[in-house]
């Protein structure tokens, strides 16, 4: 099983490699891509920041859907399938999100019952939960994802242990998440602050008042003129670079825009990532805001349902081009295509649009707020799709996750 874990490490090294690495590795772009991919081979992303109700909405799912999806944390995948489709496709280069896609998939089919399930996942802090795993989830995950959490760490604790310590601290945007809330506090904020407003107004006055400021103290400002600074966002240096591109004042006064919209423009009651953001787990209480695949009421379904999400470790591309012609009616590419070269958007958009059904739908989102694909890829393959620029605009806005500049959807044309 060692083996297993080991060569799943090793095709995660490869592919982020693949995908990433632009420059030459003595260069400090190469340097800084290299350093990135070292960080993200490991978990990042033990919740998914992508808002999957909108995602929903933007798909218009419907239960004859095919949907192919790039995985992350594995948040969006399983709370798509709430919607009853026929199938998910769910790939991702990171073993580690490989490895926990296929964890939830396991709980939701062999834990007993939703207190369980929730325990596990929504909590994720509790020490029965790894009795949990031991007893009902260990022995029925292949083997490579049973080496995964079995694997032990610099302390020689479990990976799995993970969940009787607050999953939601771990993975490198959870430590980021901690390194933030720590340089906060050293500068005398505290962000969870905000949990305690009762309206929007009184959100948006604790915000400009007791948060904002930490984005004026040098120290902030120094570190986010470094792209190494912002890895545990998941933000390669080329995704800095159209970040950095997108604003006079710089990375620090995207990042104020953007925990603003979090932590301003929606009811915090109702929004799961601003308490994730700023309490760092999901509301305490009997109805928290939840990402969907842990709401009470989808748990039977998600139960019946969990066989049908097939997960691989590869690149979307690659899977596509594995794929019969006119096999898929819903794409999620996530922000992957902030990270592509002109070569491989065209590469992957000519696998989309030959294997995209009558009326197929694509969505992703991109760190900038302009539109990423004209100029970039052939008009003789970006004329196949119609750019829905209102709803794109409308999901953009109601997106609760807040992170990203644009949430972007493309129609087959005909």
């Amino acid at each position: 099983m060692a083996q297993a874990a080991k060569a799943a490490r090793k095709a995660t090294t490869k592919a982020l490699g693949a995908a990433v690495h632009r420059a030459r590795p003595l260069s400090r772009e190469g340097a800084l891509e290299r350093l990135f991919t070292y960080a993200f081979s490991k978990l990042v992303y033990a919740q998914i920041w992508e808002d999957p109700v909108i995602d929903m909405q933007a798909m218009d799912l419907r239960p004859e859907h095919r949907i192919i999806a790039i995985a992350s944390g594995g948040c969006n995948v399983m709370s798509y399938m709430t919607a009853n489709p026929e199938a998910i496709v769910a790939v991702d280069l990171n073993s580690a999100h490989v490895a926990l896609g296929k964890l939830k998939i396991c709980a939701a089919r062999n834990l007993p019952d939703y207190e369980s399930f929730f325990q596990f996942f929504g909590r994720a802090d509790d020490r029965a939960n790894v009795a949990l795993y031991d007893r009902h989830l260990r022995a029925r995950l292949d083997a490579t994802t049973r080496a995964y959490w079995d694997g032990r760490n610099a302390l020689g604790r479990r990976r799995v242990n993970m969940f009787s310590r607050n999953l939601y601290r771990f993975g490198l945007l959870g430590r980021f998440m901690t390194v933030g809330h720590a340089l906060a506090r050293l500068h005398g904020i505290d962000p969870s602050i905000l949990l305690q407003a009762r309206s929007r107004s009184e959100q948006r006055r604790l915000f400009e008042t007791r948060v904002a400021p930490i984005f004026d103290k040098p120290l902030v400002r120094w570190m986010t003129r470094r792209p190494a600074s912002l890895y545990g966002l998941g933000i390669p240096p080329a995704q800095y670079e159209a970040l950095s591109a997108g604003s006079r004042d710089g990375v620090a006064e995207v990042l104020r825009q953007r925990l603003e919209r979090l932590a301003c423009d929606f009811d915090l009651a109702d929004n799961y990532f601003g308490w994730q953001a700023f309490g760092r787990s999901y509301a305490p209480g009997p109805n928290p805001s939840l990402p969907p695949y842990l709401q009470r009421e989808n748990f039977e379904a998600l139960k019946t349902r969990a066989d049908r999400i097939e997960y691989a470790q590869i690149s979307v591309t690659e899977r596509l081009a594995a794929a019969p012609a006119a096999s898929f009616d819903r794409y999620v590419l996530l922000d992957a295509q902030d990270w592509m070269s002109d070569a491989e958007l065209t590469a992957l958009w000519e696998q989309i649009s030959r294997t995209a059904r009558p009326g197929a739908r694509v969505i992703f989102r991109t760190a900038a707020e302009e539109r990423l694909l004209p100029g970039r890829i052939p008009d003789a393959l970006l004329d196949q799709w119609r750019y829905e620029e209102d709803a794109s605009r409308d999901f953009t806005a109601r997106d609760r996750s807040s992170i990203y500049g644009a949430f972007h959807l493309y129609t087959r044309k005909g």
